[in-house]
């Protein structure tokens, strides 16, 4: 079976369009069959969005990593129209919608496009990086993301990650914490933790 995680879908296309509001911004969406969460934006990227706090934040832009058709990327967009926000995921189909949900709401701070968690990026440090990640990609994917999430931040950047608890929290929680030396639980919500981890060392 394919996989929202699929480089290249080969779902047919049935596109659907849904209004969404998110951080009392009402959004316009467009999805399709061969992403992640079509039908609605999906419980945990809902309680990730809704836990955000975007006050002690250093400068510099902000990177949503997987980022689907676009709800958590958007928001920040949203959220903080003086930032630069990019956004990628791995799945082509995703990187379309979510552009394409950029333009009809109107969010020009954003930049969008293919990587495979953070190959494609250039070597620049975010002020945060925010995460609803693919677990059914499996382990190492997600491990990846937040072992290697220390060099793609500035000091005092920031880690927000949303999993389930039955999904391996425990143990992705224990890897921020490796990986950071510190992690905090900013919320749960329905068996979803909210986790964030802050760059102190250089």
């Amino acid at each position: 079976m394919e996989q929202y995680f699929t480089e290249q879908p080969t779902a047919i296309h049935q596109e659907r369009n849904f209004t969404f509001k998110l951080r009392n911004f009402v959004f316009q969406f467009t999805s399709d069959n061969g992403v992640f969460s079509k039908q609605t934006v999906d419980y945990g990227t809902r309680t990730l969005i809704e836990a955000l706090d975007i006050i002690d934040l250093p400068a510099g832009k902000l990177l949503d990593l997987g980022c689907g058709y676009g709800p958590i990327g958007l928001t920040l967009a949203r959220l903080l129209p003086q930032r630069e926000i990019d956004m990628v995921d791995v799945n082509q189909r995703a990187i379309d919608l979510a552009q394409k949900n950029a333009q009809n709401n109107q969010i020009n701070n954003v930049h969008i496009q293919i990587s495979n968690i953070y190959q494609q990026l250039q070597q620049q440090k975010y002020a945060a990086i925010y995460t609803n990640p693919p677990i059914r990609a499996g382990k190492e994917v997600v491990s990846t993301m937040i072992v290697q999430a220390p060099l793609h931040l500035a000091s005092q950047g920031q880690l927000w990650l949303v999993v389930q608890k039955k999904q391996g929290e425990p143990t992705y929680k224990k890897l921020m914490q490796q990986a950071f030396g510190n992690v905090e639980i900013i919320k749960r919500d329905k068996g979803y933790y909210v986790l964030k981890s802050v760059k102190t060392k250089n």
